[in-house]
């Protein structure tokens, strides 16, 4: 119970800093040094299996910090940099607001920006079918959708609560985090994830989105946020309209390439992304006379955009990403799943039980897959003493997790799309907390509806 109290009051502590105006990654660092070092002190592991140990507590800590450097930095974090360093590069080019334009017109029909809102909701959600990673969901939609957004008059705030929240629903019955959960549960996996997962996955992505639609709608006149469409006649477009299609090159990347829609050929998103760049710098080479000197001087603002990206956004994954294994070595977590173990609950009681436990971790730690897979172990076990379907216990588990990291502030995807929306991290949370809030319960009425609770 210490471990669980000394990560608390750590918890408490840094939400108190970033409030107060700190350096979030400076906070969070400075934080989860502090818990690894803890964790040595009291004779606890520093570093997860995965990674060899120094052989001394307080060099595990500074070695955990480099693993998450090289970790973060040269995989997810040269995603994002990718990504932002493509849009960067988009609206250097005039592609941005040629889209901007072309799509304002026949979208003027739409008067009500909250309407947008949720149609780009929706649209992002069904984007999660194609990409597994919230945080690469997340910054894939802050280059491509989020600048259309504003544009249209959805406030900052909100188009960035967009970007973010898509992958708070499970969708793809393939993903890594359906296919243990089925496993769990004793169910093929077509059974889970399609007949039960998916029909309360629909419900609760239906009701986030009038959520979200009265929610933002009511928090941005209370915050007196003016939602203005932008006058088309004051966008400055020097492209030319066929640089549109540009800026959509790494979505439609996605849906060709990230699967096996043409057979034997299969690329992740890094590459996606850098053929887009080359793509677009091509295009715009041959629009500009085959001026070489131009073109290479206007990609300089895609290497830009990637060193603001590894500044603003990187390193504070890589501070998140500390802290939440500070937490984890410390054992805040364990004592959590001690808890779970020791209730003496009824079955429903149970449940929510081990959502609640769930989403409480998926907020502390920021991340989604870690608290499920540390909690959804004892599902079978907690279900066979209860005679209970596991099924039962883990289906709002495996949403809790997702949802969770949705409302944490320290999680890879608000944090990477407040950077890059130039957001508070706090400010995404509060305007995905309620549509959140309000997802949860119909994910926990729709189990108990769909899902029996004795096998």
């Amino acid at each position: 119970m210490l471990e669980l109290l000394i990560g608390l009051a750590v918890t408490l502590v840094v939400g108190y800093f970033i409030i107060k105006g700190y350096k979030a990654a400076g906070v969070l660092l400075t934080a989860g040094l502090l818990l690894l070092l803890l964790t040595g002190i009291i004779g606890h592991q520093v570093l997860p299996d995965s990674i060899k140990s120094t052989g001394n507590f307080v060099t595990d800590s500074m070695e955990y910090i480099k693993f998450m450097l090289q970790n973060r930095g040269g995989g997810l974090g040269m995603q994002i940099m990718l990504l932002c360093g493509f849009a960067s590069y988009m609206t250097h080019i005039g592609a941005n607001n040629v889209v901007v334009k072309q799509f304002s017109k026949p979208l003027s029909v739409v008067k009500s920006p909250y309407i947008l809102l949720v149609a780009a909701y929706i649209v992002a959600c069904l984007m999660s079918l194609a990409v597994s990673s919230a945080t690469g969901l997340g910054v894939l939609l802050m280059a491509t959708l989020f600048p259309m957004m504003t544009a249209m008059g959805i406030s900052r705030p909100a188009a960035v609560a967009v970007c973010a929240s898509p992958a708070a629903i499970i969708l793809s019955p393939t993903s890594g985090d359906v296919i243990v959960a089925a496993e769990k549960s004793g169910l093929p996996l077509h059974v889970f994830a399609v007949e039960t997962v998916l029909p309360v996955s629909i419900c609760a992505i239906l009701v986030m989105a009038a959520a979200a639609f009265f929610w933002n709608k009511y928090l941005d006149q209370k915050e007196n946020i003016a939602m203005e469409k932008v006058d088309l006649s004051e966008i400055d477009v020097k492209a030319p309209a066929y640089y549109a299609f540009l800026p959509f090159l790494p979505i439609v990347g996605v849906f060709v390439f990230n699967g096996e829609t043409i057979p034997g050929l299969t690329l992740d998103i890094y590459t996606i992304v850098v053929m887009s760049i080359v793509a677009g710098a091509a295009v715009d080479f041959a629009t500009k006379g085959f001026k070489g000197k131009e073109t290479l001087e206007d990609l300089e603002s895609c290497y830009q955009g990637m060193a603001d990206a590894f500044k603003g956004v990187v390193m504070l994954l890589v501070a998140a990403g500390v802290f939440a294994q500070g937490l984890m070595s410390i054992g805040a977590i364990d004592n959590l799943i001690g808890l779970a173990e020791s209730a003496g609950a009824g079955g429903f009681a149970l449940m929510m039980l081990l959502t609640g436990l769930t989403v409480a971790a998926a907020v502390a730690t920021g991340s989604g897959n870690a608290p499920f897979y540390a909690f959804v172990e004892l599902a079978p076990m907690l279900a066979g003493k209860m005679g209970i379907s596991p099924a039962f216990l883990i289906i709002p588990m495996l949403q809790a997790s997702n949802l969770g990291r949705t409302i944490s502030p320290v999680s890879g995807v608000i944090v990477a799309t407040s950077g890059m929306g130039q957001v508070s991290p706090f400010e995404v949370v509060k305007r995905t907390s309620v549509p959140v809030f309000c997802g949860l319960i119909t994910v926990i009425l729709g189990t108990v509806v769909l899902v029996p609770m004795y096998s």
